[in-house]
């Protein structure tokens, strides 16, 4: 393999030398900027081997450097020649800091600015002007110009969602959005974020493993109106009277031309979202470019009754196949029968697969045994999964897309005897849950207000962890839905109702256990405190499902934490009775009993 990446590195820079180019960025993206990445899009991949979900290569004249994040230290020189490619930090080193030190004044730096935000664009080309090195957008992708075996889109059609499971028709929220183009003083708005379109038609597609999309970008303008640049061949012959009046379809090549005929329009885009090619074509086109968040974002992320009453009832019918399969497994490990990682996800995944409204995974499951665990982004498909061992811990963090919603849960179980270090930490990080869980908080508080109660008994402790408390979840969309998110870094983004969010502190121990308890919750107005001088808001959990009592320590709990964890276990028994039997039930009743 090692062979045929060196053959690929000459191939782009052959291209770059035509180009009269230093240095040519291929970071891991493509046009539509978002988390996940199609097979035919999956440039970084086809460059260096590189199957990590951050990074990005940069190739030089005469060698190459690959840059990614803490959480694929290991992995990258496990899947990367180092006789090829240096490996560098994606957060210590800028990309535009790593070429303004390598590379002599006059230099040239090309860019596929489909695969890069306007934002970044412009902040690299000034720093980079700063050393006299010049940033290119080219017109043509090397990598795309030798992928001789390059896969094929995707081409399922689209699927269609009623009102029933939607709650709104594509017109009533296209003007709605259409107002708030109008207020931010723009004639239309580009939509790039794929889950923000599929929102705007109710339509969902299979070409993005885990998001439920159909790729393609759009122009909304402030009455409403819509054109969707797309594969129109998978789009369903009844689309149009599906959306309502006011939307065309066009090809995805089309979206350029319709780009340079803007001139004069005021066209609202989001520079950290939208990538800078379609921003940077308008703008020579004669634009007016308004920088503004996606306008679908918040209204999205606020779900209405409908969406809510479908997230609800999806996890309770997932919470069912989880607790089977935690039963299953309980059952197995008591007979001394072990598995590895990569069975125990596709165990987990056969219980969902019985659900007739179960779609597909909505992440790649993190099934980790012992301390494959201390890794918060484990994938056990990325190596030789393990085995579990006795007297450990085991973690599985999954999700489902379903029809009707989107799940994401983390349980943390024991395997035999566990140690009272074990306990200890399970239950700091279960104080923490409960302590967000039950947070009261006024109107226009941020989850960077409320992060800090999920860390402070972890805190007085001496322990932390490395990640964010919560992030957002759609509606049978993503499973990372922003612009909310609960974490230590700024995020002026207040919680409304009707957002869902993750509960998800953990605690990660290295070469020895990770830690995490995971719940979805929903903002709703504080019922208890309706009425307070101040308008209030609580969360409710919509994950329904028990958590592993073995784990805990009761004497370190408060009587008001055994209550909460006794109350949600009677939720929870409540929930799900009526969907398991047999030695399934007989397992529920244990596992939620009171303490």
């Amino acid at each position: 393999m090692f062979e045929v990446i060196a053959s690929r590195l000459n191939a782009v820079r052959s291209d770059m030398a035509q180009a009269d180019l230093a240095a040519f960025i291929i970071p891991r993206a493509d046009e539509y900027l978002g988390e996940y990445v199609p097979a035919h899009n999956e440039r970084l991949h086809w460059i260096s081997g590189f199957t990590g979900s951050a990074g990005a290569v940069i190739v030089l004249a005469d060698s190459a450097a690959i840059f990614t994040d803490g959480r694929y230290t290991v992995q990258v020189r496990q899947q990367v020649d180092a006789n090829l490619f240096d490996f560098e930090s994606l957060t210590d080193t800028p990309l535009a800091d790593y070429l303004a030190d390598k590379l002599p004044v006059g230099s040239k730096v090309g860019v596929d600015a489909r695969l890069h935000t306007l934002s970044w664009f412009e902040q690299a080309k000034e720093r980079l002007a700063k050393a006299d090195i010049q940033l290119l957008a080219l017109a043509h992708n090397p990598v795309d110009n030798h992928w001789q075996d390059r896969p094929a889109p995707a081409s399922a059609q689209a699927m269609l969602l009623g009102e029933h499971l939607t709650g709104a028709s594509s017109l009533k929220k296209r003007q709605q959005i259409g107002e708030l183009i109008t207020k931010q003083g723009a004639d239309l708005a580009l939509i790039t974020q794929l889950d923000s379109i599929a929102w705007l038609l109710n339509i969902r597609g299979r070409d993005v493993p885990c998001l439920p999309i159909v790729l393609g970008s759009a122009l909304l303008w402030a009455n409403g109106d819509m054109c969707f640049f797309t594969d129109t061949a998978k789009l369903p012959a009844d689309i149009a009277k599906h959306v309502g009046s006011g939307v065309s379809f066009s090809q995805e090549a089309e979206l350029a031309r319709a780009m340079g005929a803007l001139a004069g329009k005021r066209l609202l885009a989001d520079p950290n979202t939208a990538n800078a090619a379609c921003q940077l074509s308008a703008r020579d086109a004669g634009a007016h470019l308004v920088a503004g968040m996606d306008p679908v974002l918040l209204p999205k992320a606020a779900k209405n009754a409908v969406e809510l009453a479908g997230m609800r009832t999806c996890h309770v019918r997932d919470g069912a196949a989880v607790s089977r399969f935690l039963a299953w497994l309980d059952t197995e490990v008591a007979a001394g029968h072990l598995y590895d990682e990569g069975e125990l996800a596709d165990k987990l995944e056969s219980f969902r697969l019985a659900d007739d409204k179960y779609i597909e995974p909505s992440f790649d499951t993190i099934s980790a045994a012992g301390s494959n665990a201390a890794m918060c982004h484990y994938n056990h498909m990325n190596g030789t999964p393990a085995m579990l061992t006795m007297n450990s811990l085991y973690l599985v963090d999954s999700g489902a897309q379903y029809l009707d919603g989107t799940t994401d849960v983390t349980r943390t179980v024991a395997i035999g005897e566990v140690t009272d270090e074990h306990r200890k930490m399970v239950t700091l990080v279960l104080k923490g849950h409960i302590a967000l869980d039950t947070a009261r908080f006024p109107k226009d508080t941020t989850g960077q207000q409320l992060d800090a109660l999920a860390r402070m008994h972890l805190w007085q402790h001496g322990f932390d962890y490395d990640h964010g408390t919560g992030h957002g979840v759609g509606h049978f969309l993503s499973v990372h839905e922003g612009p909310q998110r609960i974490a230590k870094n700024a995020n002026a983004v207040a919680l409304l109702p009707g957002m869902v969010l993750s509960n998800e502190p953990g605690y990660y121990r290295a070469d020895g256990f990770g830690i995490r308890l995971e719940n979805l919750v929903e903002v709703r107005p504080c019922e208890a405190l309706k009425d307070a001088e101040r308008e209030m808001y609580e969360f409710a959990p919509m994950t329904l499902i028990p958590l592993d009592l073995r784990l805990l320590d009761t004497s370190l709990m408060t009587q008001a934490e055994i209550d909460w964890l006794n109350a949600y276990h009677s939720r929870v028994f409540a929930a799900l009775s009526p969907l398991l039997e047999g030695d399934d039930l007989s397992w529920l009743t244990q596992a939620t009993r009171a303490i």
